[in-house]
């Protein structure tokens, strides 16, 4: 029997496993966690470091296997797929955010928002359109033509998001997104990433240790003994 498309997660982690050799010891990550991510629904991971916030996100993301279980994307299995079809999923239909915001120094914020349209086939008018929206979106109509280095943390964070989402994804991962900025600073751009979940319908997962921004959010999950948990 075929599903309804809305009754799919956009990203479902069924019984994922990972574990990782220190020495002739094996540490325990991931041990059975399972996780429904649903479309324009925003999600705070809370977890203290070590138990594994950024390995969830990373095969959540299709950035590293799981040892064991599956990862599906709109209900489709990856674990089978090969790097340049992951890759590809990646490029489409994910986008991340991380605690630093990872800009090319060399190029314009518009430019750091053009390239993974370019690298995914669009043309140059197209993404110079798509790009200026979207910053100017996000408050930084009159900051495009200027470097990283000129723009304050908030701002190139902010950037970094308009990037995340350049190729329109149907889901966002984002790593302590504000973690190294001020409160004021943070809530602005915790505001931008909520303005677009709900203008966008995205998906949003957050690994974050802001007890007052988690609680901004649709749902709140926690990772204990390698399993996901719910909170509240």
């Amino acid at each position: 029997m075929e599903q309804d498309e809305k009754e799919v997660p956009v990203v479902y982690l069924h019984d994922v496993h990972r574990r990782y050799k220190q020495g002739e010891d094996t540490l325990t990550i991931l041990d059975g966690a399972t996780l429904a991510l649903w479309e324009g629904q925003s999600v705070a991971l809370v977890a203290p470091s070590g138990t594994g916030k950024s390995t969830l996100l990373h095969i959540a993301g299709l950035l590293e296997h799981a040892d064991e279980g599956e990862v599906y994307i709109g209900g489709a299995a990856t674990s089978s797929l090969s790097d340049k079809e992951r890759t590809q999923i990646r490029r489409t239909d994910i986008g991340f955010v991380y605690q630093s915001h990872r800009l090319l120094p060399e190029f314009s914020a518009l430019e750091n928002v053009m390239m993974p349209q370019m690298i995914r086939g669009l043309s140059r008018k197209e993404t110079v359109k798509r790009s200026q929206e979207i910053l100017s979106y996000l408050g930084l109509s009159e900051r495009v033509t200027h470097r990283p280095a000129e723009l304050s943390g908030g701002e190139q964070q902010r950037v970094a998001i308009a990037r995340a989402v350049a190729n329109a994804p149907r889901v966002l991962f984002a790593d302590e997104p504000t973690g190294n900025l001020d409160p004021q600073t943070a809530d602005h751009v915790f505001q931008a990433l909520m303005q677009l979940v709900r203008a966008t319908g995205v998906a949003m997962l957050i690994a974050t240790h802001n007890m007052e921004l988690a609680g901004r959010m649709d749902r709140r999950v926690s990772i204990q003994h390698g399993k996901v948990i719910e909170l509240d």
